[in-house]
C-alpha cells in the first residue's frame, strides 16, 4: 500500500477515528517517503512571469543556458528549428537570432545575436571572461564568441563528423577551467571527453562506449568544481561520473531519484544541481525535474515534474546557477527557460 492509498483510506474511513494499525502504517510510509527522496517542504519555487519577452517574440527549443559576470542570463535556442524524426540534421543556417540575453531580475530581453550562424544549437557556456562557448550538433563544431557575438575560435570541420583531434561527432557542451583550458563533451555519436589548451590545441581525451567507469552512453553535460574535477552527465547510463582534470575516474552518482541527467552544475558549497530530462523515448517522458544533490551525491530534493505549467518541465535540458543564487533551467520541448529561487527560511 503506497502513501496515497493510505491517505485515501484515512479520509474515507468511518467516524470513530483511525485505527492504531493504520496510524502506524501511515506514519511509517510518510517517514520512508521523506527519507528516501526529498525534503517534506519544497526548498525551491518557480518565479512566475519570468522571463518577460517582447510582444510577438517567442523562444524556440532552449538547449543551453549560461550566466555572464554581470548576472545576465544567456539562452541558446533553435529559433523554430526542430530535431527531425529521421535524425538527419539540417546544416543550413538558422535565419533567426539564436542567442538571447535576458535581464536576471526582470526577465526582459536586453540583447540578441547568432543569426545565420548555427544549424542545430546545443550547449552554451560562459567563461570567467564572458566569452561564450557554443556547440552545434549538426555542424559538429565548437565555437568561442565574445559577449557581443564576435567569433574568436572555431574547432571542428563544418558538417564533417569524426573522432580525432580535429573533429567531433555531435558535440554537446564545453566546460572551461580556471587556467583557460577547456573540455568538450563529445557527445551524441562519440563517447569521449576531449581536453584542449586555452588556444584550442588538442591535449588529450578519455572515454569509450560502455557502462563501466570512464565509459559513456551519451556524454550530454559537463561541469567543473572548484578543485578542477570534471563532472559528466552520462545521460543514457543514468548517472553523473566524476573525474580528475586528467580523466582519472573518481566516483559516480547514480540512483532512481537522480533520474537521467541532461545537465549538471556545481555550487560553491559542494551542492550539485542536475537537470533530469526524463525517461526517453517514452512520449511523454515519465518524469522531468530539477534535482538537488548533497555533496556526496545523495538526493536532497526533486523540484517539479513533467508538464507545461509553471514549475514543470517537458524536458529539462540544461541549467545554470546564477550569481543571485537562482537556478535557470532551459526546457527543450517546453521551448522556454524558467527561473527558480530558494524559499525563504
Amino acid at each position: 500500500m503506497d502513501l496515497q492509498q493510505l491517505e485515501m483510506r484515512k479520509v474515507n474511513e468511518p467516524a470513530g477515528g483511525t485505527s492504531l494499525l493504520m496510524k502506524c502504517l501511515l506514519a511509517a510510509a510518510m517517514g520512508l517517503a521523506s527519507a528516501n527522496l526529498v525534503a517534506a517542504e519544497p526548498v525551491w519555487r518557480v518565479v512566475h512571469g519570468w522571463p518577460a519577452l517582447p510582444e510577438g517574440r517567442v523562444l524556440g527549443s532552449v538547449s543551453g543556458v549560461g550566466i555572464d559576470t554581470a548576472g545576465n542570463v544567456l539562452v541558446f535556442h533553435r529559433a523554430g528549428r526542430v530535431w527531425p524524426a529521421s535524425d538527419q540534421l539540417d546544416t543550413a543556417p538558422i535565419v533567426g537570432t539564436t542567442v538571447w540575453i535576458l535581464d536576471a531580475n526582470s526577465g526582459a530581453r536586453i540583447g540578441e545575436w547568432g543569426a545565420n550562424a548555427f544549424a542545430m544549437p546545443h550547449g552554451l557556456t560562459v567563461d570567467a571572461h564572458d566569452n561564450v562557448w557554443l556547440t552545434d550538433v549538426a555542424l559538429h563544431q565548437v565555437f568561442k564568441y565574445t559577449a557581443d557575438g564576435k567569433l574568436l575560435l572555431t574547432l571542428g570541420e563544418r558538417g564533417v563528423p569524426g573522432d580525432d583531434a580535429g573533429h567531433f561527432n555531435r558535440p554537446t557542451k564545453v566546460a572551461v577551467a580556471k587556467d583557460g583550458s577547456f573540455y568538450v563533451a563529445d557527445g551524441y555519436r562519440n563517447a569521449r571527453v576531449a581536453k584542449f589548451s586555452p588556444n584550442g590545441e588538442f591535449l588529450m581525451q578519455w572515454g569509450a562506449k560502455g557502462t563501466g567507469p570512464g565509459e559513456f552512453q551519451t556524454v550530454h553535460g559537463i561541469a567543473l568544481d572548484a578543485q578542477g574535477n570534471v563532472y559528466v552527465a552520462d545521460r543514457e547510463n543514468m548517472r553523473v561520473q566524476v573525474f580528475t582534470a586528467d580523466g582519472e575516474f573518481l566516483r559516480q552518482w547514480k540512483s532512481e531519484a537522480l533520474g537521467r541527467p541532461y545537465g549538471v552544475v556545481l555550487a560553491s558549497d559542494g551542492t550539485a544541481l542536475v537537470a533530469d530530462g526524463g525517461d526517453q523515448p517514452s512520449d511523454p517522458p515519465d518524469r522531468s525535474a530539477l534535482v538537488v544533490l548533497h555533496a556526496d551525491g545523495s538526493v536532497a530534493e526533486r523540484v517539479g515534474r513533467w508538464g507545461n505549467y509553471d514549475g514543470q518541465f517537458m524536458m529539462a535540458h540544461d541549467l545554470v546557477l546564477g550569481r543571485d543564487g537562482a537556478v535557470y533551467i532551459g526546457d527543450i520541448q517546453g521551448r522556454r527557460v524558467q527561473k527558480f529561487v530558494k524559499v525563504a527560511e
